[in-house]
């Protein structure tokens, strides 16, 4: 099968693999309920770029929880209709501080924080 975008489908982020990660990190730092009393919002990262976007609903107010109907066009491969589908140089995690954070780096962060 020629691949002409170069990707590996599993490594897209989508609606489901929100659903997986929020699943992988239940009850740690690494999903927006366990890191929001603490100051974190969720965000996402161009890898590539290394550009930050804060998680927004379409229409641009802030979410409390990662959306991705908020993320800019460029960053999208393709839209379904129900979910989006973004290129896989973006990722899911937390901003804190103008600090970005990655599930596993804001669940460890929130660890520590509790361990003290």
């Amino acid at each position: 099968m020629n691949n002409a975008h170069n990707y590996d489908r599993r490594d897209l982020l989508t609606a489901r693999t929100l659903r997986d990660e929020n699943r992988v990190f239940r009850g740690t730092g690494g999903v927006s309920a366990g890191n929001r009393a603490l100051g974190f919002r969720p965000a996402f990262k161009d890898t590539t770029s290394g550009t930050v976007y804060l998680s927004c609903f379409a229409d641009g107010r802030p979410a409390p929880i990662h959306m991705l109907e908020g993320l800019p066009k460029a960053l999208t491969h393709a839209r379904g209709a129900s979910s989006n589908i973004m290129k896989n140089c973006v990722v899911a995690g937390f901003v804190l501080e103008n600090t970005f954070y990655t599930r596993e780096e804001a669940a460890n962060a929130i660890a520590i924080h509790t361990v003290h």
